[in-house]
Formats: C-alpha cells, sequence, structure tokens
C-alpha cells in the first residue's frame, strides 16, 4: 500500500480485508502508520475512533515549527520548554517567542502540573460553577514518562459520576505536542519500567528531533486536524530523515538501559512480587532513615495525585482550595481521634512503594512509576529509588 504525504481515511471493514491476519482488526478499531510504503507499526488506539488513518512520516522545520506553536496562542495557554540551569522547565510562550528546546530529556515540572493544578479554587460561596481560563493548555515537548502518567491521573480523575472536571475539561480540550528524548539524563530509567524514551500514546502530534526540524507523527484526531488545517508547513520526511531518527532512538534508549542496568533495577513483571515478597523486610527502615519527610517526592512525581481540602475566608467570602498532599507526611492518613495507622516513617515509606509497585498493577495493569527519576533528583536525603528497588531484589 502506497504511503502519502496527505493523509486519507479508510473505513475498516475494507482493512480486515487486506489484513486478515492482523489479530488487532478482529475486533477493535486500529490506528496503523503506513510509512515509506512500509507498515511500521501496529498500536491500538487508547480510546476507539471511527476510522482508520493512513500517513507518512512528515517534516517540519525549526521556522515553521515557530510559526505553527504562535498560531496557537489565540486558542491555548502554549507551554514550552526552555534551558534553564542544568534543565529545562515550562513557561508561557509569548509572541514571536522562538527561546524554547525541543528534545533533551523531561523537564523539571511534572505534566500534571497543567491538569491537577497545586493549588486551585474548588468551591466559592456555594456558587454553581468558579470563573476559569478559558483557554485549555497546550503542552509542547512533553515526555513518554510524563505520558505514561496520565495512565494513573486518568484512572483517578476521570469518571462519570465523580471525575473532576478542572482535570476531565483540560484533558478533553487540551493538546499535547509530545517529543522523543535526545539525552540521557542522571536519573532516568524508563526502560527498566517497560517504557520507551519517546512517546508511543498520549500524545496528539509527536516531534522527534532531526537535522533542522523534526519528524512528525499524528497520535490522534485533534493532531490529524492540526496538521491537516496547516498542511503548508510540512513536508514528506525523507528516506534518510526516518533512518536518521530509528538511530537516534536506538542510541537513546540503550544508553537509557545500560544505566538502569548498573542499578540493578528488577525488571518491570517482577516489580509487584519482589514488593509483596519484602513487604515485611527491615530494608524499608533502612532506607528511610535519611527521609527528611519533606514531601517532594510527592510533589515532584508525575503521577502522585493525592490532594487536601481546607476553607479559608477572605473578604467576606469563603471559599475552599484543593492543595497537592504527600503520603510522607506524618499527618498524611491521620484520622478523628488522632489514631494513625501509619505513624512510622518507614511505614509511609513502605506504603509508597507499596502503591506504585503493587497496588497500580494489581488495580490497573499499570506500574505507577514512570522511571523519570524526578524523585531521585529533588531528595534533599539523596534517597536514590532505584538502590531501594535493587535492595528488594537481592
Amino acid at each position: 500500500m502506497k504511503s502519502k504525504c496527505v493523509f486519507e481515511k479508510a473505513d475498516i471493514n475494507v482493512l480486515r480485508s487486506d489484513y486478515s491476519n492482523c489479530n488487532y482488526l478482529s475486533d477493535t478499531i486500529i490506528r496503523i502508520i503506513i510509512s515509506m510504503n512500509s507498515i511500521c507499526s501496529f498500536k491500538p488506539l487508547d480510546k476507539p475512533v471511527s476510522h482508520l488513518y493512513f500517513f507518512a512520516m512528515l517534516f517540519i522545520k525549526r521556522g515553521n515549527l515557530d510559526q505553527l506553536l504562535e498560531s496557537l496562542t489565540g486558542d491555548y495557554r502554549v507551554y514550552v520548554p526552555r534551558s534553564m540551569g542544568d534543565g529545562t522547565g515550562y513557561s508561557l510562550l509569548g509572541k514571536s517567542d522562538t527561546n524554547y528546546e525541543i528534545g533533551e530529556i523531561r523537564s523539571f515540572d511534572p505534566l500534571k502540573s497543567f491538569y491537577f493544578l497545586g493549588r486551585e479554587k474548588v468551591a466559592e460561596d456555594f456558587k454553581k460553577d468558579i470563573l476559569r481560563d478559558d483557554k485549555p493548555p497546550c503542552i509542547v515537548g512533553a515526555k513518554a514518562c510524563d505520558l505514561k502518567g496520565f495512565k494513573i491521573l486518568d484512572f483517578v480523575f476521570i469518571d462519570d459520576e465523580f471525575g473532576d472536571p478542572t482535570y476531565m475539561k483540560a484533558r478533553e480540550n487540551g493538546l499535547i505536542i509530545s517529543a522523543d528524548c535526545t539525552g540521557v539524563g542522571e536519573t532516568c530509567f524508563c526502560t527498566a519500567i517497560g517504557i520507551d524514551p519517546w512517546p508511543e500514546s498520549e500524545y496528539d502530534i509527536n516531534l522527534s528531533p532531526v537535522n533542522d526540524g523534526f519528524i512528525v507523527t499524528m497520535g490522534s484526531e485533534k493532531g490529524l486536524d492540526l496538521v491537516e488545517s496547516n498542511k503548508n508547513l510540512f513536508i514528506e520526511a525523507t528516506k534518510a530523515q526516518v533512518k536518521a531518527i530509528k538511530q537516534n532512538r536506538s542510541t537513546i534508549k540503550s544508553g537509557v538501559m545500560k544505566r538502569a542496568q548498573e542499578k540493578r533495577i528488577p525488571v518491570a513483571d517482577r516489580l509487584k512480587r519482589v514488593i509483596k515478597k519484602k513487604f515485611e523486610s527491615d530494608i524499608w527502615k533502612d532506607a528511610s532513615e535519611d527521609c527528611v519527610e519533606c514531601g517532594a517526592c510527592n510533589t515532584i512525581c508525575p503521577t502522585c495525585h493525592c490532594f487536601l481540602l481546607y476553607d479559608q475566608k477572605s473578604d467576606g467570602k469563603l471559599a475552599r482550595f484543593r492543595i497537592w498532599d504527600s503520603c510522607m507526611i506524618h499527618d498524611f492518613a491521620r484520622v478523628a481521634g488522632g489514631e494513625n495507622p501509619r505513624d512510622q516513617l518507614w511505614m509511609r515509606f513502605r506504603n509508597r512503594f507499596d502503591k506504585k509497585f503493587s497496588y497500580f498493577p494489581e488495580v490497573l495493569k499499570e506500574i505507577g512509576c514512570t522511571g523519570c527519576g524526578r524523585c531521585i533528583a529533588a531528595c534533599p536525603g539523596k534517597i536514590d529509588i532505584r538502590e531501594v528497588l535493587a535492595r528488594l531484589e537481592v
């Protein structure tokens, strides 16, 4: 089947006749990416759609990407990664603003901070609605480890009856322009969790840096619409560019795998068994000795989602706020009457590992850690989650 620079829709029944040996096609709608006259990937869509899409890998020059992002500021709050010290952090894109970095590794900021705010007014004087910024977020340069965090956050905050309206609205209306990692961080270990250092889902379009621009792939109908409405900014990628991307990905993955192997992290499918086996081990007491109970590991984590509600009176009005909470803090699990089922620090330390590597794999079939390594970098006690996991394997 010949690839085309301009994508087209095809009916699923037609594809079944052409690809009857593909298991995915038997009872679900899938995305088939056709690139350079060959099928390069079979991936089930996260959510069913009514059509399949065929398209060649596209290329966009850096200058054209600048133009595309500026055009999005009319409909979105566009956040771009910028160089900050030894890494990158997000800030709003301004007019004629081209000072941003695509690639490298994940930013300092976890992606959750744009969807599940650190502090947010959720109610005021019994009003039905709270006025908020009408523009949804557009996150540029999001990495695979952050996108994987949506699996956990969506499970917690999206529900027909008890879902979080702010989160759900941002997820539905927001735009994600993700990017491959082009470096290996000192604390990265995504491959040990079963994640590749390039996005494979949860994005609208993805950017893979090459030469003076980016290979572009689309991951949603919203992304396809965005490319279609800006066709003049894209051209079909060359075979040499596609080859370069494959080599870049292989090199980065090997680098992350090497770093993870050096830390002797248990393979992903063993983590749940390891946690259960060592649940009563003295390792938890020993490993938590350097913890100062600051909660940095929770706030910087892309999947941690616990929160606290409190009321505040100001200018004669009563408002309720939600703020991030931390399961590592002593009073987190305290209940009425002062009782605390996890009054010892090592118990809270163990609970954090148990939830990420045992609870979520059991109820969601997903590990609650993405291997981003932010908690390692943020911890003032220099506690390394990789070293704790390695000790549990012994």
